[in-house]
């Protein structure tokens, strides 16, 4: 697989799930979703955001070890937030989002592992 496209894609996927999970957490109780609401929906929250942004990390070491500096830095910093924000957060929502990118997440873990 092409180091390029492996990065781009578990790079965004990570992002976008890490942001998701923040957003929701910074939500007053209010609003907040059902299942959020409760002690063990927020510690869910928190730890598929902790898987995401590992896995975020492990994406970053990938692409900077493998291209050049600064496309990881300009992923990182520009493409993967404005992406989440223009295309993702308006059309799912943060909840959703999250549980779209959870398998994700999951499958960017293992081609992370098996492609490097």
């Amino acid at each position: 697989m092409d180091p390029l496209v492996l990065f781009l894609l578990t790079g965004f996927v990570s992002m976008s799930a890490a942001l998701s999970a923040g957003a929701i957490n910074k939500l007053p109780d209010t609003e907040r979703p059902a299942f959020a609401q409760t002690r063990n929906g927020q510690v869910t929250v928190v730890m598929i955001g902790n898987l995401a942004a590992l896995t975020l990390v492990g994406a970053m070491a990938y692409g900077f070890r493998l291209l050049e500096w600064w496309i990881p830095l300009l992923c990182l910093f520009l493409t993967f937030p404005v992406l989440h924000l223009a295309l993702l957060q308006r059309v799912l929502g943060h909840v959703r989002t999250l549980f779209v990118m959870l398998p994700l997440v999951l499958a960017s873990i293992v081609a992370l592992y098996l492609y490097w």
